[in-house]
Protein backbone atom coordinates (compact mmCIF):
# COMPACT_ATOMS: atom_id res chain seq x y z
CA UNK A 1 0.00 0.00 0.00
CA UNK A 2 1.26 3.28 -1.25
CA UNK A 3 1.88 6.75 1.35
CA UNK A 4 -0.26 9.56 0.58
CA UNK A 5 1.17 12.89 0.56
CA UNK A 6 -0.40 16.44 0.64
CA UNK A 7 1.97 19.05 -0.61
CA UNK A 8 0.95 23.04 -0.57
CA UNK A 9 3.65 25.84 -1.98
CA UNK A 10 1.92 29.03 -2.47
CA UNK A 11 4.56 30.85 -5.00
CA UNK A 12 6.92 30.47 -8.26
CA UNK A 13 9.80 29.51 -5.75
CA UNK A 14 7.83 26.84 -3.27
CA UNK A 15 6.93 25.41 -7.17
CA UNK A 16 10.38 25.01 -7.90
CA UNK A 17 11.56 23.63 -4.46
CA UNK A 18 8.24 21.35 -3.89
CA UNK A 19 8.76 19.86 -7.67
CA UNK A 20 12.91 18.91 -6.70
CA UNK A 21 11.07 17.28 -3.36
CA UNK A 22 8.56 15.52 -4.83
CA UNK A 23 11.00 13.65 -7.49
CA UNK A 24 12.96 12.58 -4.44
CA UNK A 25 10.03 11.67 -2.85
CA UNK A 26 9.07 9.13 -5.59
CA UNK A 27 12.36 8.02 -6.22
CA UNK A 28 12.80 6.74 -2.57
CA UNK A 29 9.19 5.81 -1.95
CA UNK A 30 5.97 4.45 -3.66
CA UNK A 31 3.78 7.65 -2.75
CA UNK A 32 1.18 9.25 -4.16
CA UNK A 33 1.22 13.50 -4.40
CA UNK A 34 -1.70 15.41 -4.24
CA UNK A 35 -1.85 19.41 -3.62
CA UNK A 36 -1.92 23.37 -4.51
CA UNK A 37 1.26 24.56 -6.37
CA UNK A 38 2.51 24.45 -10.26
CA UNK A 39 3.70 23.63 -13.24
CA UNK A 40 6.55 22.25 -11.77
CA UNK A 41 5.18 20.49 -9.21
CA UNK A 42 2.73 18.67 -12.16
CA UNK A 43 5.76 18.05 -13.92
CA UNK A 44 7.09 16.11 -11.38
CA UNK A 45 3.96 13.76 -10.58
CA UNK A 46 1.50 15.82 -8.42
CA UNK A 47 -1.84 16.06 -8.99
CA UNK A 48 -2.31 19.92 -8.32
CA UNK A 49 -5.56 20.77 -7.95
CA UNK A 50 -5.00 24.80 -7.37
CA UNK A 51 -2.57 26.81 -9.20
CA UNK A 52 -0.22 29.07 -6.86
CA UNK A 53 -1.24 31.90 -9.59
CA UNK A 54 -4.52 32.02 -7.67
CA UNK A 55 -2.90 32.43 -4.11
CA UNK A 56 -0.77 35.28 -4.69
CA UNK A 57 -1.61 38.29 -1.94
CA UNK A 58 0.78 40.21 -0.52
CA UNK A 59 0.50 43.69 1.51
CA UNK A 60 -2.23 44.51 4.79
CA UNK A 61 -4.67 45.91 1.85
CA UNK A 62 -4.29 43.09 -0.84
CA UNK A 63 -5.15 40.86 1.71
CA UNK A 64 -8.13 42.80 3.30
CA UNK A 65 -9.28 43.36 -0.03
CA UNK A 66 -9.24 39.39 -0.82
CA UNK A 67 -10.04 38.29 2.25
CA UNK A 68 -13.24 36.60 1.07
CA UNK A 69 -11.24 34.84 -1.46
CA UNK A 70 -8.48 33.58 0.97
CA UNK A 71 -10.80 32.47 3.73
CA UNK A 72 -12.80 30.21 0.92
CA UNK A 73 -9.69 28.88 -0.36
CA UNK A 74 -8.49 27.71 3.45
CA UNK A 75 -11.79 26.25 3.22
CA UNK A 76 -11.28 24.27 0.10
CA UNK A 77 -7.82 22.97 0.64
CA UNK A 78 -9.53 21.95 4.34
CA UNK A 79 -12.18 20.10 2.40
CA UNK A 80 -9.86 18.44 0.11
CA UNK A 81 -7.57 17.06 2.66
CA UNK A 82 -9.99 15.66 4.29
CA UNK A 83 -11.36 13.73 1.05
CA UNK A 84 -7.90 12.92 -0.27
CA UNK A 85 -6.88 11.40 3.55
CA UNK A 86 -3.19 11.85 3.28
CA UNK A 87 -0.69 10.32 5.55
CA UNK A 88 1.05 13.71 6.14
CA UNK A 89 1.29 17.51 4.99
CA UNK A 90 3.98 18.54 3.36
CA UNK A 91 4.11 22.72 3.78
CA UNK A 92 5.88 24.71 1.82
CA UNK A 93 7.23 28.25 3.17
CA UNK A 94 3.84 30.45 2.59
CA UNK A 95 3.35 31.27 6.52
CA UNK A 96 0.01 33.40 6.22
CA UNK A 97 -1.76 30.36 4.77
CA UNK A 98 0.40 27.34 5.75
CA UNK A 99 0.47 27.99 9.51
CA UNK A 100 -3.45 28.01 9.13
CA UNK A 101 -3.72 24.67 7.08
CA UNK A 102 -0.78 23.22 9.91
CA UNK A 103 -2.96 24.50 13.22
CA UNK A 104 -6.17 22.83 11.73
CA UNK A 105 -4.71 19.23 10.56
CA UNK A 106 -2.70 19.07 14.27
CA UNK A 107 -5.77 19.15 15.60
CA UNK A 108 -6.95 16.12 13.45
CA UNK A 109 -4.00 14.52 13.83
CA UNK A 110 -2.62 14.39 10.41
CA UNK A 111 0.97 14.61 10.78
CA UNK A 112 2.63 17.71 9.50
CA UNK A 113 6.11 18.27 7.77
CA UNK A 114 7.25 21.91 7.12
CA UNK A 115 9.93 22.59 4.65
CA UNK A 116 11.68 25.85 4.45
CA UNK A 117 10.95 27.87 7.49
CA UNK A 118 9.02 30.79 7.43
CA UNK A 119 11.77 33.76 8.06
CA UNK A 120 10.53 34.33 11.45
CA UNK A 121 14.01 34.95 12.44
CA UNK A 122 14.01 38.02 10.91
CA UNK A 123 9.76 38.93 11.67
CA UNK A 124 7.01 37.87 13.40
CA UNK A 125 9.24 35.49 15.82
CA UNK A 126 6.32 35.10 18.68
CA UNK A 127 5.24 32.40 15.25
CA UNK A 128 7.73 30.28 16.84
CA UNK A 129 5.32 29.36 19.34
CA UNK A 130 2.57 28.18 17.06
CA UNK A 131 5.29 26.25 15.08
CA UNK A 132 6.47 24.27 17.91
CA UNK A 133 2.61 23.55 18.22
CA UNK A 134 1.11 22.49 15.43
CA UNK A 135 4.55 21.16 13.42
CA UNK A 136 5.82 18.18 13.80
CA UNK A 137 9.08 18.42 12.24
CA UNK A 138 10.82 21.49 10.46
CA UNK A 139 13.41 20.78 7.68
CA UNK A 140 15.28 24.59 7.51
CA UNK A 141 17.92 25.13 4.47
CA UNK A 142 20.25 27.67 6.09
CA UNK A 143 22.59 26.29 8.72
CA UNK A 144 21.86 28.97 11.84
CA UNK A 145 18.34 27.96 11.78
CA UNK A 146 19.25 25.43 12.89
CA UNK A 147 20.51 26.85 15.91
CA UNK A 148 17.87 29.53 16.31
CA UNK A 149 15.07 27.08 16.76
CA UNK A 150 17.28 25.44 19.42
CA UNK A 151 17.13 28.33 21.49
CA UNK A 152 13.48 28.00 21.39
CA UNK A 153 13.80 24.25 21.94
CA UNK A 154 12.46 22.93 18.89
CA UNK A 155 14.49 20.49 16.95
CA UNK A 156 14.98 22.06 13.73
CA UNK A 157 16.46 19.70 10.65
CA UNK A 158 19.28 21.36 8.41
CA UNK A 159 18.88 19.92 4.89
CA UNK A 160 20.77 22.37 2.77
CA UNK A 161 19.90 24.48 0.34
CA UNK A 162 17.89 23.61 -2.31
CA UNK A 163 18.87 25.54 -5.07
CA UNK A 164 22.24 23.84 -4.94
CA UNK A 165 20.41 20.66 -6.94
CA UNK A 166 19.09 23.37 -9.13
CA UNK A 167 21.90 24.89 -10.46
CA UNK A 168 23.89 22.47 -12.65
CA UNK A 169 27.91 22.33 -12.59
CA UNK A 170 27.42 23.41 -16.23
CA UNK A 171 25.95 26.79 -14.82
CA UNK A 172 29.15 27.94 -12.95
CA UNK A 173 31.95 27.01 -15.68
CA UNK A 174 33.83 30.11 -16.97
CA UNK A 175 31.63 29.56 -20.67
CA UNK A 176 28.14 30.22 -18.79
CA UNK A 177 28.57 33.78 -18.85
CA UNK A 178 29.41 34.05 -22.42
CA UNK A 179 26.27 31.69 -23.34
CA UNK A 180 23.94 33.66 -21.14
CA UNK A 181 25.38 36.49 -22.66
CA UNK A 182 25.17 35.16 -26.77
CA UNK A 183 21.19 33.28 -26.18
CA UNK A 184 20.76 36.79 -24.99
CA UNK A 185 22.07 38.95 -27.66
CA UNK A 186 23.99 41.06 -24.79
CA UNK A 187 27.62 42.51 -24.97
CA UNK A 188 30.41 42.27 -22.95
CA UNK A 189 29.62 44.56 -20.37
CA UNK A 190 28.83 43.68 -16.79
CA UNK A 191 25.49 42.62 -15.87
CA UNK A 192 23.03 43.82 -13.23
CA UNK A 193 20.04 41.57 -12.39
CA UNK A 194 16.78 43.38 -11.20
CA UNK A 195 15.00 40.37 -9.34
CA UNK A 196 11.49 42.13 -8.75
CA UNK A 197 9.75 39.05 -7.00
CA UNK A 198 7.28 36.62 -8.43
CA UNK A 199 3.72 38.12 -7.79
CA UNK A 200 2.49 41.04 -9.71
CA UNK A 201 1.41 43.19 -6.99
CA UNK A 202 5.67 42.96 -6.40
CA UNK A 203 6.75 43.48 -9.39
CA UNK A 204 4.14 45.98 -10.07
CA UNK A 205 5.41 48.25 -6.87
CA UNK A 206 9.44 47.16 -7.09
CA UNK A 207 10.15 47.10 -10.87
CA UNK A 208 9.43 50.62 -11.05
CA UNK A 209 11.67 51.89 -8.49
CA UNK A 210 14.55 49.55 -9.42
CA UNK A 211 14.50 50.86 -13.09
CA UNK A 212 14.32 54.14 -11.98
CA UNK A 213 17.41 53.74 -10.31
CA UNK A 214 19.21 52.23 -12.88
CA UNK A 215 18.21 54.62 -15.59
CA UNK A 216 21.27 56.54 -15.95
CA UNK A 217 23.92 53.53 -16.15
CA UNK A 218 25.69 53.25 -19.10
CA UNK A 219 28.52 51.11 -18.21
CA UNK A 220 26.38 47.91 -17.04
CA UNK A 221 23.56 45.99 -19.18
CA UNK A 222 20.64 45.51 -17.10
CA UNK A 223 18.71 42.27 -17.07
CA UNK A 224 14.99 41.25 -15.37
CA UNK A 225 14.71 37.97 -14.32
CA UNK A 226 10.66 37.04 -15.21
CA UNK A 227 9.15 34.91 -13.29
CA UNK A 228 7.49 31.45 -14.54
CA UNK A 229 4.61 32.41 -12.86
CA UNK A 230 3.87 36.04 -15.47
CA UNK A 231 3.39 36.60 -19.15
CA UNK A 232 5.61 38.73 -20.74
CA UNK A 233 3.20 41.52 -20.85
CA UNK A 234 3.44 42.12 -17.15
CA UNK A 235 6.79 43.44 -17.80
CA UNK A 236 6.07 45.13 -20.84
CA UNK A 237 5.21 48.30 -18.99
Amino acid sequence: MSLKAYIIAGEASGDLHASNLAKALKKESDIKLRGWGGDLMTNAGVEVVKHYRELAFMGFIEVIMNLRIILRNIKICKADILNYKPDFLVLVDYPGFNLRIAEWANERGIKVYYYISPQVWAWKKKRVIKIKKVVDEMFVILPFEKDWYANYNFNAQYVGHPLLDVIKNDDLSPNAANRFRQSHNLDQRPIIAVLPGSRKQEINTMLPIMLAALKDEQNYQVVIAGAPSQIEATYAP
